[in-house]
């Protein structure tokens, strides 16, 4: 029995050490070649795709600003509200711009009396012009009377005279009707006066500003940015008083490096990460290609014109769109990871 368990025993210490023999050959050249393997299957995966993780979601936002100035006496929208198109947002005091109404409304009135008035007067001119030729006729017809006498020596040169004088007198007297006639007549514009059209625009204008008052989202969208916005604030003209973000229009922003956009063009697909979703992947498609690097549109553009210039590896912006509508709110600037897959397939 113990010879047995010797025996046994020497054989199992021989296989023990002939399986030691290969795991450590196994261990020193398997273990190498498995990932010398992998590595050249993601680099025949990945030579399909290029990905970044400088990319982050981008909504289409708007600074909505007041365009007449006033203190605010009413917000009907808080941060986070969603407002429709042509929803009021608040509301600038609007009784400067009724009594700026009611005063150009009361120069149309006037204009139009002036406008009158001066039809009136050139009417008048046209019934003192006939007065005037008939004066003239009288006159002429005396001058005409005493020319017969004085030659027939019935009357004398100073009556001659006189009528002659008086003649004179009225011809006078008809050209400066004529002439009354022609100003009046002059003052009176063809169509609308200008008197009555500058009134009837400043009308327009005082209306527009009045309809102003009442600030309304120019889109559909949520409300930002709207703490500072509070009764008895002064609205300024251009100023920005809250943010409405248009969250039907979000797309992500990835920056590639300038030797991955070579190979991109619109329409290939996309694979979408957002960190706040870890576990939802989104596709999408590559919309449109910068065209050109971030750095180009830089308030201050790198100078590279001296001897102290650097290579740096420049980022293009992609502009990606997402496929159909994630069932996801999506925020703007949230961080994203993107692959986009060179072939269309």
């Amino acid at each position: 029995m113990n010879d047995m368990s010797k025996t046994d025993l020497a054989d199992a210490v021989k296989v023990g050490t002939t399986q030691r023999r290969w795991v450590r050959p196994l261990l020193m050249f398997g273990l190498p070649l498995l990932l010398l393997l992998g590595g050249i299957g993601y680099w025949i995966a990945s030579g399909d795709t290029v990905s970044t993780d400088n990319a982050a979601v981008k909504q289409d936002i708007v600074s909505v600003s007041a365009q007449v100035n006033g203190p605010v006496v009413e917000v009907a929208v808080k941060n986070g509200d969603a407002v429709k198109r042509g929803q009021l947002l608040y509301r600038i005091d609007p009784a400067p711009y009724r009594v700026a109404l009611e005063q150009a409304q009361a120069q149309l009135a006037a204009a139009r009396l002036q406008t009158t008035q001066l039809q009136t007067q050139a009417s008048g001119t046209g019934a003192d012009i006939v007065g005037a030729t008939a004066n003239l006729r009288i006159k002429q017809n005396a001058l005409g009377r005493q020319q017969a006498l004085l030659k027939r020596g019935f009357t004398t040169r100073a009556d001659y005279e006189d009528a002659l004088n008086e003649v004179r007198t009225a011809e006078t007297q008809l050209a400066d009707a004529r002439a009354r006639a022609a100003n009046a007549h002059a003052a009176i514009a063809p169509g609308e006066q200008p008197s009555v059209a500058q009134a009837m625009a400043a009308i327009d204008k005082a209306r527009l500003d009045l309809s102003r008052t009442e600030v309304r989202a120019p889109m559909d969208g949520t409300i930002a940015n709207a703490d500072r916005l509070q009764v008895g604030q002064m609205a300024v003209q251009g100023v920005g008083m809250l943010s409405l973000v248009h969250n039907q229009t979000a797309w992500v922003e990835a920056n590639f490096k300038e030797k991955d956009v070579g190979k991109m063009v619109p329409g290939q697909r996309v694979s979408i990460e957002i960190d706040a979703y870890p576990d939802e992947k989104f596709e999408g498609h590559v919309q449109s290609v910068g065209a050109g690097t971030g750095s180009e549109f830089a308030i201050l553009p790198a100078q590279n014109a001296n001897g102290n210039w650097v290579k740096v590896a420049q980022r293009v912006p992609v502009r990606i769109a997402f496929d159909g509508h994630p069932d996801k709110p999506l925020i703007a600037g949230l961080s994203s990871n993107v692959t986009v897959h060179l072939s269309k397939d």
